[in-house]
């Protein structure tokens, strides 16, 4: 019985070669103790009544338990469904009802919140926490470390990923099993990753870059991983001279560059810095070439395709772009009126097409269709260019999605809590050029007649409402918003007025 994700990313593997190098804990997992872990959770997912197809959702912090709830999905063929951390009540409600999940695990102290959540009440819950507690791994316990993988064909499902639009609320972007061997496959070999390798990992495993990338390559080649809780710069230091690579955001980097502890003798053992999920900005680039001696290789990459182009490992990285198409992906820019190709170095939408590219939305053929041309291509809605050797770079994006930390964010969504606040006529939200982030959300607000606005209190209202990585950095209170002859409001001029805004 075959099970083609399972088998290469996670059956093969045995023995004590360390899969984990260093958690919370101080401990070290090797791979068998990774492989034994997936397994009786994978029985409890099965006593749960699970079958494959149905999704198990998961709002946990991360840890190796946590990542080992993806391996025990992939091996009962259940659709694994992680969701941020941040995401309040309100928020992952829609997550679990649209999705339909056939269990949910989530923290102990968030468990009574959601249970009673509408369209909850009968769902089955498990707990996980941070310190390795929780109900799952309290029944995880007394089953077997040995599990059969289910049968799987390459098309079925593996992962349902929540991601933002232009219209409407988040859709649930399908990956099958071919669209994440096939991806991680790729990077493997093109950015030269081997069982030797040492990955510090730093970044979030509810997100494509930290799920589907980073432990993806690792599982696939067999190295290890560092697996840091998150950014910290004590810890970053720490551990670096373990490590032979690390993978994270503008972010990382721009808080690396902050720290005197930054040498080209601290990164002397490093053999790669990879960056990506937010544009990197070129001062960035050239600044840590500058203080290292390393040149950071940028990637670009999405929820519905995973990696799509990438800077070269052996040739130039050059600053301000996102490299090549990866081999196995087709990249075009069309014209997004007409979806004709333009010519070299003219801007337009970006399209891929490959074995990466998702299935489609979650219940939403409509929206599926409309989102791929006629001849398979995904139009990803991010204008670019492509030049003559075949480098790509991104120049914006002909949505107005907002990415900020490697986080999409929809602003429509932060505009109907704003406009729901007392006094508040009508809001605009854009984003613009963040130093650390990539992109800071500003929100500007139109008062209602003799209304007053306070900033500080729509803050304090907004994150009653929305997960923290979607909150206004900054607010503004105008007379009136910038509007086109049709009275459509012109946001390219708010995001030009504020452009400069956090530097």
């Amino acid at each position: 019985m075959a099970n083609p994700l399972y088998d290469t990313l996670f059956g093969r593997h045995s023995g004590n070669s360390a899969a984990f190098l260093y958690l919370k804990d101080g401990s070290v997992w090797t791979y068998t103790d990774y492989l034994n872990r997936a397994a009786q959770i994978a029985h409890v997912i099965i006593n749960a009544g699970l079958v494959p197809g149905d999704r198990v959702a998961v709002q946990v912090e991360k840890s190796a338990e946590a990542l080992a709830v993806y391996a025990a999905c992939v091996q009962t063929g259940t659709i694994f469904l992680p969701l941020n951390t941040a995401y309040t009540p309100s928020e992952v409600s829609y997550f679990f009802n649209d999705a339909d999940a056939g269990l949910i695990v989530c923290r102990d102290q968030d468990l009574d919140a959601y249970s009673k959540l509408e369209g909850c009440e009968s769902r089955v819950f498990e707990t996980l926490n941070t310190d390795g507690t929780g109900s799952l791994l309290d029944k995880a316990a007394s089953q077997s470390n040995e599990f059969q993988a289910v049968s799987r064909d390459k098309d079925d499902i593996a992962a349902l990923l929540y991601t933002s639009g232009t219209t409407g609320r988040s859709k649930g972007a399908m990956l099958s099993q071919d669209n994440l061997l096939s991806n991680s496959q790729s990077l493997v070999e093109y950015w030269q990753f081997t069982k030797k390798d040492v990955l510090l990992h730093a970044l979030p495993i509810f997100h494509t870059h930290g799920l589907f990338v980073a432990s993806n390559v690792m599982l696939l080649a067999g190295g290890a991983m560092i697996f840091l809780p998150g950014l910290d710069m004590d810890q970053m230091f720490r551990f670096m001279p373990k490590a032979t690579s690390m993978m994270g955001v503008p972010t990382f980097y721009t808080r690396l560059l902050g720290d005197q502890r930054l040498t080209k003798d601290s990164v002397s053992h490093m053999r790669l810095f990879i960056s990506g999920s937010a544009p990197l900005l070129a001062e960035t680039h050239l600044e840590f070439e500058a203080r290292t001696g390393q040149r950071i290789l940028e990637r670009y990459g999405m929820t519905e395709t995973n990696m799509n182009t990438s800077n070269p490992y052996e040739g130039e990285r050059r600053a301000g772009t996102v490299g090549f198409a990866l081999p196995g992906v087709s990249v075009r820019v069309s014209n997004p009126d007409n979806g004709k190709e333009v010519t070299i170095g003219e801007t337009g939408v970006l399209e891929v097409k490959g074995r990466n590219v998702f299935k489609g939305y979650w219940r939403m053929p409509e929206k599926t269709a409309e989102e791929f041309r006629d001849d398979g291509y995904f139009i990803t809605g991010d204008l670019a260019t492509l030049n003559d050797e075949g480098y790509v770079t991104i120049v914006g994006r002909a949505k107005d999605l907002i990415i900020s930390g490697g986080y999409n964010i929809y602003p429509k969504e932060i505009e109907l809590v704003l406009d729901e606040l007392p006094g508040v006529n009508e809001s605009a939200v854009v984003g613009v050029p963040h130093p650390d982030f990539g992109e800071g959300v500003v929100a500007v607000l139109i008062a209602k007649p003799g209304a007053t606005l306070d900033e500080k209190q729509i803050m304090a209202a907004t994150s009653e409402k929305l997960a923290k990585f979607k909150q206004p950095k900054k607010i503004f209170i105008l007379d009136e918003l910038p509007r086109n002859t049709m009275g459509k409001v012109q946001k390219n001029i708010l995001r030009e007025t504020y452009v400069g805004l956090f530097k």
